[in-house]
């Protein structure tokens, strides 16, 4: 998971690069992380076919093939078609990693699905902290060409290296937990699509997940509108850009929130959880737009945003196990993780609409007000509604455990 980060998380990095090489606009260029985006999360379903037939180890090796590949085809590319097809390649490599590592996790502990799903999600979210500073480096001493060869074929052969210890647990392996709300019965895929609580989930998924992605798409076209990317912020024992500081410390926080929140899920209740991480995800947006133009401020907020974005990874997927089952997780989580994909389709339209306006604080908002809505949701909605489920299926819980 940590070697597939980089695909993501360092992109940003990349396109001022690509675009003042090329001189191709910004949201042509940045239609190939919608690409890699959609890729990655659409397949997933699909991934968990193969999960299911072949075992966890098999497809992560295949992951890793495809996820070198995808960098070494950018660093080859010219046109905008090969940074597109470097794109879905990288999807295809990603979702395999990442599909199967959260359902193995899944799988795995029941009794703490929250942390366990939180740690490995961590691993993708704060992977990139160590790579952001020598990647940046390289791009300004040997070119963006050369670090997307040599980040390449290290990152798929650590991703190759890593399936040869990825195994399923046996049936006597696992029991169900008797402290969580967990389903006693294993959903099939069409059986848990004809639940009203699936589409409740890829609602709030959709609504999350869209602010942290144009963040992460867009954070260093932010910091440059803003003016603060090469503000030179002073630590006392290091001086370091505003941008690189901030992507750094974005991953951390990234990262330190999965396995977090998804502690305290299990501890609180998922619901109650998603209201308080997606209430400080609106309002640290929010303020991102209000007081973003100022360095010091631009640092401390996008680690805010992706403090409280991260944890969207291990909530969704806990509870979606604990709702439908471990059986067949990785083929609805799958459909479910959907949700990632439908919110980079708005990434582009961020960079339109800011382009229409003027200002990055329209968007901002607009994504603030989505993961307020989510907040909401959790509570007003998919609380009850849980409840609800578990009952049917005769699990019930003192009230201490929920």
């Amino acid at each position: 998971m940590v070697a597939a980060a980089n695909i993501q998380y360092a992109w940003t990095l990349f396109v001022p690069e690509i675009q003042k090489t090329f001189g191709w606009d910004r949201a042509a260029i940045q239609v190939a992380f919608t690409l890699f985006v959609v890729t990655q999360t659409w397949l997933t379903p699909v991934e968990g076919h193969f999960i299911d037939r072949y075992g966890p180890s098999r497809v992560v090796m295949a992951g890793g093939l495809f996820t070198g590949l995808a960098w070494i085809i950018n660093s080859y590319a010219t046109s905008l078609s090969g940074y597109y097809l470097g794109a879905v390649v990288g999807g295809i490599g990603v979702g395999c990693v990442y599909a199967t590592c959260i359902a193995n996790a899944l799988k795995w502990f029941p009794d703490r699905r929250g942390l366990a799903v939180g740690l490995t999600a961590g691993g993708y979210g704060a992977g990139s902290a160590l790579t952001i500073l020598p990647i940046a480096s390289m791009i300004a001493e040997g070119g963006f060409q050369q670090a997307f060869f040599v980040f390449g074929l290290i990152q798929g052969a650590l991703i190759i290296l890593a399936s040869v210890g990825l195994r399923a647990p046996g049936r006597s392996e696992v029991t169900y937990s008797a402290s969580v709300l967990q389903s006693r019965r294993d959903y099939t895929l069409p059986e848990a699509l004809r639940t009203p609580v699936f589409w409740v989930m890829l609602l709030m998924f959709t609504c999350t997940v869209t602010g942290g992605l144009m963040a992460v798409a867009q954070l260093g076209v932010i910091a440059q509108d803003l003016g603060v990317k090469n503000f030179q912020v002073n630590l006392y024992f290091v001086t370091m850009a505003a941008l690189p500081f901030a992507l750094m410390l974005d991953r951390i926080m990234n990262g330190i929130s999965r396995p977090f929140f998804g502690w305290i899920s299990d501890r609180i209740g998922r619901e109650k959880t998603m209201f308080i991480a997606f209430s400080l995800e609106g309002l640290g947006i929010v303020a991102l737009g209000y007081f973003g133009s100022n360095p010091w401020a631009f640092v401390i907020l996008s680690g805010i945003v992706f403090l409280a974005w991260g944890e969207v990874y291990s909530l969704f997927s806990a509870t979606a196990a604990d709702t439908f089952g471990s059986k067949h997780i990785g083929k609805i989580y799958g459909v479910l993780y959907c949700a990632k994909g439908l919110a980079a389709l708005l990434v582009p339209v961020g960079n339109l609409l800011m382009q229409a306006t003027g200002t990055w604080a329209t968007v901002l908002y607009t994504v603030a007000i989505l993961d307020l809505i989510a907040a909401t949701l959790a509570l007003a909605v998919l609380r009850p509604m849980l409840r609800r489920h578990h009952a049917a299926n005769g699990v019930v819980l003192p009230e201490a455990a929920h």
